[in-house]
């Protein structure tokens, strides 16, 4: 192989290695019965590691939200 063949293909596995630990964020949103407002949130950094839920209530000066457990 020559050098400029190398270092392509040299560049395209380290771009391929990244991509599975860096990537976008996405949420979403949701009611539920009581009122409440779920709102997901999930960064793939790290294969959804960093993933969150709230759950969100309408208070006097806003919204009120509490961290729920996740289920893995």
């Amino acid at each position: 192989m020559n050098k400029l063949t190398k270092k392509l293909a040299a560049i395209a596995l380290l771009g391929m290695a990244l991509s599975g630990s860096f990537g976008c964020a996405y949420g979403g949103i949701a009611t539920a019965p009581d009122g409440s407002v779920l709102v997901a949130r999930n960064d793939l950094l790290l294969f959804g590691l960093l993933r969150k839920i709230y759950s969100c209530r309408p208070g006097p000066t806003g919204l009120v939200c509490t961290e729920m457990p996740t289920i893995p």
